[in-house]
């Protein structure tokens, strides 16, 4: 080889080695803007994923306080509604005892005796009407269909004039309290 030809040579590496670090510093700059770039995008994810998380927390802290609300009202309503229940259960003796009263088979034609039954008649409407004010309903009804939610069948029996399951005897009359049963009527049923 010829010196010439030598020296182009060196000087090709050489223009290499200087090309070389200008595109490592490149690569090397390039490089770091890139990680950012990756990293601003990776924070920007997390934090859509937090704000989707505290979203969705919040909403359900909101039903949790609406469900909790909800069922205080109806709490209170259940409270207001059936607060009778104990009461209306002590009073349905009274209202048996009147009707036993008037049941009773006795020389009505007495005047004496009529104006007693007359006024535990009236006693006995009047106690009617009041608890009747307050969400208190007599069941149990001679010809009335059997229902085991409302009645409770002493007995069956085979009776004529009624189709089975029909009540034929109240023993006694049953009451709801705004719809919920505080006790069953005792009631004899048509086989």
């Amino acid at each position: 080889m010829s010196e010439q030809e030598l020296k182009q040579e060196n000087v090709a590496e050489n223009t290499e080695e200087l090309e070389q670090p200008e595109v490592q510093a490149e690569e090397a700059v390039a490089d770091p803007l890139e990680e950012a770039i990756a990293r601003v995008q990776e924070l920007e994810e997390q934090l859509a994923d937090a704000a989707k998380k505290e979203q969705d927390a919040l909403l359900r802290a909101r039903a949790e306080v609406d469900n909790i609300r909800r069922r205080a009202e109806q709490d209170v309503e259940k409270a207001h509604k059936f607060a009778l229940e104990k009461f209306s259960k002590d009073i349905l003796n009274t209202i048996d005892n009147l009707e036993r009263a008037l049941a009773t088979p006795a020389n009505k034609e007495d005047d004496a005796i009529k104006g007693l039954f007359d006024g535990v008649e009236l006693t006995l409407k009047e106690l009617l009407a009041t608890v009747a004010r307050f969400g208190i309903e007599p069941v149990g009804v001679v010809g009335e269909a059997f229902n085991p939610d409302l009645h409770q069948a002493i007995s069956m029996q085979p009776t004529e004039g009624f189709e089975t399951n029909q009540i034929t005897t109240v023993l006694q009359k049953g009451y709801l309290l705004n719809n919920r049963v505080i006790r069953p009527a005792m009631v004899m049923v048509a086989a």
